[in-house]
């Protein structure tokens, strides 16, 4: 058996200990669900695919959506899980991530079933502040929230543009009673603080895959889709759902050719008077 180091725990052929991928195996955009379950409904709009790995949490699909290359990696729960997944997938050739996940609102006018494409992220999470102080900004790559908004209104689908909240827990941390109706002092505050601040919803990642990606250069997004309205006390299950997944799928279209006419351009970023093709 070929020696394993500790420090970078890759199992031969640059395989990942964690997501089984390895360089070749992905493509370079990739659509982040928290849920295994919700990769086969992701990669069941593509033209072709595959199941790529299969292990823990981690599930991956890669195939091909309207001539983009695309790939699905399942991250779990949370900002560690997340951070694992970016950081293996950065590691196989990945370098374009959309969360696609499900949200609660926290303002009013935001209906159970709208989407939420994410600008960025408060960091109540852990996981991002051991990588860089609480400081550093949780932002979403302009380029990809673009696409998003590009994709939401070529589907015709409500939605809104905004901060989101990302927590480590769903009960105390999203203002939720715990067991017992256990709630700290703080957990009873949050809510309204953040709603005051005009921040959209709570999530679980998005904090996480946006620093991550910053940090590393890559470009990341999240499109999320509303299951509950906090405000209103509305549940529904899978809400929105495929609609975030349609959009997220378009999104990668989107970004792939906006990525190719930068290429035959020799220019590094987006611009209006780019893709109006006056320069």
């Amino acid at each position: 058996m070929s020696k394993v180091s500790a420090s970078s725990p890759e199992l031969g052929e640059g395989l990942q200990y964690h997501i089984r991928c390895k360089p070749g195996d992905v493509a370079p955009y990739v659509l982040l669900p928290g849920d295994p379950d919700r990769v086969p409904l992701i990669s069941s709009f593509w033209d072709d695919k595959r199941e790529i790995a299969r292990h823990r949490e981690y599930v991956t699909h890669t195939g091909v959506y309207k001539g983009a290359p695309i790939s699905s990696t399942s991250t779990g729960i949370g900002g560690p899980a997340a951070s694992i997944a970016l950081e293996e997938l950065l590691r196989v050739g990945a370098n374009t991530f959309i969360r696609v996940g499900t949200t609660g609102a926290l303002q009013r006018e935001i209906r159970v079933g709208d989407l939420i494409i994410a600008t960025g992220a408060v960091r109540l999470d852990g996981a991002s502040e051991e990588y860089v102080r609480i400081e550093y900004p949780a932002l979403a790559h302009y380029e990809v929230v673009l696409a998003l908004v590009e994709a939401a209104e070529q589907l015709g689908f409500r939605y809104h543009v905004g901060i989101v909240a990302s927590t480590d827990t769903f009960y105390t941390g999203q203002a939720r009673p715990g067991f017992k109706g256990y709630m700290p002092s703080w957990s009873k505050e949050i809510m309204s603080d953040l709603q005051e601040a005009g921040v959209l919803s709570f999530e679980m990642e998005a904090a996480s895959i946006f620093t991550l990606a910053s940090i590393y250069g890559a470009r990341a997004g999240a499109v999320l889709a509303v299951l509950a309205n906090r405000v209103t006390d509305e549940f529904g299950l899978e809400a929105g759902v495929k609609e975030a997944v349609q959009v997220a799928n378009e999104a990668v279209k989107i970004l792939y050719e906006w990525d190719s006419l930068k290429a035959a351009k020799n220019k590094r970023n987006i611009y209006p008077s780019l893709l109006f093709g006056k320069t």
